[in-house]
């Protein structure tokens, strides 16, 4: 692997540690990486779900393509 694949590829770990983050925590800085709210219409509470599994798919994907 590449070291801009591998640098990739950890930036995706750090941005599915970010949503992951989001889920839970009520912040500013992460509120402007949450997917709901660049994707929906009305973002709320109920819809920060979609963060936690978009955040494992993405780490899952990234330790894939490092195997």
């Amino acid at each position: 692997m590449g070291s801009l694949d591998m640098a990739l590829t950890i930036g995706g770990i750090a941005y599915g540690l970010v949503l992951i983050a989001a889920t839970f925590i009520n912040n500013k800085i992460l509120e402007s990486f949450r997917l709901d709210v660049l994707f929906m219409k009305q973002p709320s509470q109920s819809s920060r779900g979609v963060n936690l599994v978009a955040g494992l798919a993405l780490i899952g994907y990234n330790v894939y393509t490092m195997l």
